[in-house]
């Protein structure tokens, strides 16, 4: 079962339902695995979970799948948003892909004054979360928001969500304690390549809401530093403990 392939299927998942699949995922299943009617394959989405189902009609650019049995429920990670300023071309796929298999629940890009990129491709993102999810037998893929600017975020920013804020020039304070002492839902911030303005930091700094952990005593590039911010929330304040 574990080779089985899992595809995404945003539509309702139940027993006896049949899909008609896309062209990329039915290319994928016929032209790259090989598959023909009767194979199993495992589908998936946020909703409704995991369900094993069957290959139906194989056409040259049609495919259906009929599902038998659910697997495994739907399984949100811990409520923990990963908010981010966007990189480019492949390091933002590669930092879309970690963080939702660190387990962010939702992923929110921001632009802050720094910030090089003035566009985010939200379909590709979306992609990228997708397959990461299929890849990593995930049972829920991340909502992808729409970017919007630091400052606005953080004036409707909710008060009951910590918000944690890496931050390279930090005086070096324990951040295993700090984040022992918040609770879900939290967030974590990581700002672009050039780092945060002065004004940004103390802006941050001021807010009640707001724990600044430092990043540790190298210099990471942003994604590195998400993607090692992240493993540690997640080791704290997530399920990565017992």
């Amino acid at each position: 079962m574990k080779d089985t392939p899992r595809l995404y299927v945003a539509e309702k998942l139940a027993e006896r339902a049949e899909h008609q699949l896309g062209q990329d995922q039915a290319h994928y299943l016929r032209d790259v695995m090989r598959l023909k009617p009767g194979d199993p394959v495992r589908l998936f989405n946020t909703q409704d979970g995991e369900y094993l189902a069957y290959l139906g009609t194989v056409a040259r650019k049609a495919m259906s799948v009929i599902c038998e049995k659910q697997l495994a429920e739907a399984a949100p990670p811990p409520d923990i948003d990963f908010v981010f300023a966007p990189l480019k071309h492949a390091r933002l796929d590669y930092l879309v892909q970690k963080a939702t298999e660190l387990g962010a629940r939702r992923l929110r890009p921001v632009y802050t004054a720094r910030t090089i990129v003035d566009r985010v491709n939200l379909d590709r993102m979306k992609a990228n979360a997708v397959e990461a999810a299929e890849q990593c037998n995930l049972v829920y893929v991340p909502e992808v928001f729409e970017p919007e600017k630091l400052d606005r975020l953080l004036a409707k920013w909710p008060a009951d969500r910590a918000l944690i804020y890496c931050d390279e020039r930090s005086d070096g304070a324990d951040t295993i304690a700090l984040l022992k002492g918040l609770k879900l839902p939290a967030a974590l911030l990581v700002g672009p390549e050039g780092g945060f303005t002065p004004e940004e930091r103390e802006g941050l700094k001021r807010l009640p809401f707001v724990t600044v952990i430092s990043l540790g005593p190298r210099i990471m590039r942003a994604d590195t530093a998400g993607t090692a911010a992240l493993a540690v929330v997640q080791a704290v304040l997530g399920d990565w403990h017992s």
